[in-house]
């Protein structure tokens, strides 16, 4: 038997605003050191590690391990979601932290497939693995840090604060690649230019660990804990009694994943190898959108706040699916406002969606099983989603020598999404207080929490 959460004390003041700048600087650093795999993946990974006769080839060998991060997220995802919601939320965030930080610092000292041969993609997989697998509870625990702590009144701001920093994790690594192509030569950038950036996240994850050490935890999961309320298997509970909520929301992820990742990391590739812009100009317009992103974010999850979450997403992917039709002829029209408006309106659109998704997925689930649900939402999502969106992309340009097929996959992602959305509003209804939290969704022929 569980226990949703009840408004009782939530944390104010100064700790208040530790918590969400440690929500959002932890998710960031994650969101960094994925972030600059994904650059590297497009920009040097297939010369490094996969060298082929064929660029494709090699490009689309650089993308496989770019998705074998994705499928490690569930496994992470279980594992951090059974031990948030047994243990609590604070300590897994921790141990994502090192995990990620670890492994994405390897990743800076390997051997290349020139030094070791075939063992250096070996390895590198595996350390992708590992960068998976942490990644997989991080951006729950953190969203779920922030909106347990959070006003009533406010839970899609709060919860968007984590969310906020992926693009601010897409804008560092943009960044930093971008310095790094500047002070180097081409030659020096494929040799240890590319490297750099993977070095820096070993400081920057002792900074993200000491902040991160200094929260409270959830007092929500502390109310459930005291109350001797929790559960024992959350996942065998969330499987057995949520699966058709799980669906739902799965299927409501997959858009701002597959055009966020079809745009950031294939959209590199494509600009720089096919349309032949520089990596310079690339690199700026991914900084660029990003900070449209990080503005969109928490203003569309505020605007969750006052209007309802679902009215938001709908609104949202309907944007989404206008960009998905603009985004290539924007690429190819070859200018650089058209490329600035390819890459704004993508990446706020998508930000707009997934500011107030982070909120709607915690309020499905109870608080002795959210952790959990809301880790297989997000984690198997981004497989069907984002995770192999950048291979998926390149195969289908490859096969139709068009982008026309991309734009048509995402215009059907969006299209899936738009339909999970819309039959999670007709079968669940907002309302002002179930269980004492205000924008908790009940099914309208069962309750929604357990």
């Amino acid at each position: 038997m569980s226990a949703p959460a009840r408004a009782g004390t939530r944390t104010s003041g100064p700790s208040l605003r530790k918590l969400v700048f440690a929500s959002f600087f932890g998710t960031a650093l994650e969101w960094y050191d994925f972030f600059i795999y994904a650059t590297a993946a497009a920009l040097v990974f297939p010369a490094v590690f996969f060298p082929t006769s064929s660029e494709t080839t090699s490009l689309l060998a650089a993308f496989a391990t770019f998705g074998a991060g994705f499928v490690a997220r569930p496994l992470g995802g279980a594992v951090f979601g059974h031990f948030g919601d047994r243990v609590g939320r604070k300590a897994m965030l921790v141990f994502s932290l090192v995990g990620m930080g670890v492994a994405t610092t390897l990743i800076g000292v390997l051997p290349t497939y020139e030094q070791i041969g075939v063992a250096a993609p070996i390895l590198l997989v595996l350390i992708r693995l590992v960068q998976g697998f942490s990644v997989g509870g991080e951006s729950s625990g953190a969203i779920l840090i922030g909106i347990e702590h959070g006003p009533q009144s406010k839970k899609g701001l709060f919860g968007s604060f984590s969310q906020a920093g992926l693009p601010v994790g897409t804008l560092l690594s943009a960044v930093v690649f971008l310095v790094m192509n500047k002070i180097t030569t081409p030659e020096q950038f494929n040799s240890w230019g590319w490297r750099v950036p993977f070095l820096i996240s070993a400081a920057l994850i002792v900074v993200g660990l000491i902040i991160r050490r200094s929260i409270d935890e959830s007092p929500a999961f502390e109310e459930i804990k005291a109350q001797r309320m929790d559960t024992r298997a959350p996942f065998v509970v969330l499987i057995r009694t949520k699966w058709r909520v799980l669906a739902l929301a799965i299927g409501s992820f997959m858009a701002p994943q597959i055009l966020g990742y079809v745009a950031v990391s294939y959209g590199l590739s494509y600009g720089t190898k096919t349309l032949g812009y520089s990596r310079e100009t690339m690199l700026a317009l991914q900084v660029l959108a990003s900070v449209s992103a990080f503005i969109v974010i928490p203003a569309s999850a505020a605007l969750s706040d006052r209007i309802g979450r679902l009215r938001v997403i709908l609104g949202a992917l309907g944007i989404c699916l206008l960009a998905s039709l603009a985004f290539f002829p924007l690429l190819e029209a070859g200018t650089f406002l058209s490329l600035s408006a390819a890459y704004v309106f993508m990446l706020a659109a998508t930000g707009a969606t997934s500011g107030p998704q982070a909120a709607l997925f915690s309020e499905l689930f109870d608080t002795s099983i959210r952790y959990s649900g809301l880790s297989f939402v997000v984690n198997i999502g981004s497989i069907l989603g984002g995770g192999f969106a950048p291979f998926i992309a390149t195969a289908l340009y490859a096969a139709y020598g068009g982008s026309i097929p991309i734009t048509l996959y995402m215009v059907a992602a969006t299209i899936v999404s738009l339909v999970s959305v819309g039959v999670l509003a007709i079968w669940f209804r907002p309302s002002s207080d179930v269980e004492g939290e205000k924008g908790h969704l009940h099914s309208r022929n069962t309750s929604v929490a357990t």
